[in-house]
């Protein structure tokens, strides 16, 4: 039995080819797969060369290859110097090339929201995080936040594919970490404070949010959806919910009036 549930595991197909990564569904989610594919890479590389160098020193410094035991404390300069050269070219070709790509990829893409705000079609969402939900809020037709025409969700968040979409994200209570698996993105909602983060989607779907930092006893009911949507029934959606939160507008609900002016990031 314990086999059969054993092989039954290992049979479930993987969302992607090399570490079993959640299905990539975003423009630039490629960077963060290279990122860790290399990682994992160098890794293993250097596990197989110290595997293969102690056990070439078990069998060649035996009695029988005619070979007396050497001791060493390691304070030569020769063994200085080897390890030195070993521990450089580890950090230059494993370390370097992940701190490398790792900034250019933040600085010029992820963090670069010149970019996607040029789209004309671009989406701006507010998150804010509490414990232990996300609220979403849409600007409606008149590109204002926290107005009449506003739209708000609980949990749901809808965008079109294919479109940048800009988030500005806070929160009221703790530290949160706004969670996109399938988009390899992730930043944190920080009381007082307001991050950003942006995303384009390749593949409409309905895909998981959930909450990166331990943020109270119930942290593991804090998640939701995205579902990525045709541009043509986002914009019939968007249509008829922002028609249906300026019909269902109370000013005098200050709990609903979470929103805040969008800052330029």
């Amino acid at each position: 039995m314990a086999l059969a549930w054993t092989v039954a595991a290992w049979a479930e197909p993987l969302g992607e080819p090399g570490v079993g990564l959640p299905r990539d569904v975003s423009t630039e989610g490629h960077r963060i797969d290279w990122l860790m594919h290399y990682s994992i890479f160098g890794m293993v590389v250097c596990f197989i060369i110290m595997c293969v160098w102690m056990f070439w020193a078990c069998f060649k410094h035996t009695e029988k290859a005619g070979h007396e035991v050497e001791y060493t404390h390691g304070n030569s300069k020769r063994v200085k110097a080897i390890g030195l050269a070993f521990a450089f070219g580890i950090f230059l070709t494993v370390d370097g090339m992940l701190f490398y790509n790792s900034s250019v990829d933040m600085h010029d893409v992820f963090q670069n929201f010149e970019e996607p705000l040029k789209h004309p079609d671009v989406v701006r969402v507010e998150v804010n995080a509490h414990q232990w939900a996300w609220d979403f809020r849409y600007p409606g037709p008149d590109g204002k936040f926290n107005t009449k025409d506003d739209v708000i969700t609980l949990n749901e968040l809808k965008i079109p594919v294919g479109v940048p979409v800009v988030f500005q994200i806070g929160a009221v209570d703790v530290i949160h970490a706004f969670y996109l698996p399938n988009f390899r993105y992730k930043v944190d909602a920080v009381p007082g404070t307001v991050n950003g983060m942006w995303i384009q989607a390749t593949e409409t779907g309905e895909y998981a949010i959930g909450c990166a930092q331990h943020c109270g006893t119930n942290h593991y009911k804090m998640k939701g959806q995205i579902t990525v949507m045709p541009k043509g029934d986002f914009d019939q959606w968007y249509a008829r919910a922002s028609g249906i939160a300026a019909t269902a507008y109370d000013p005098d609900d200050l709990e609903a009036h979470w929103g805040w002016d969008w800052k330029e990031m």
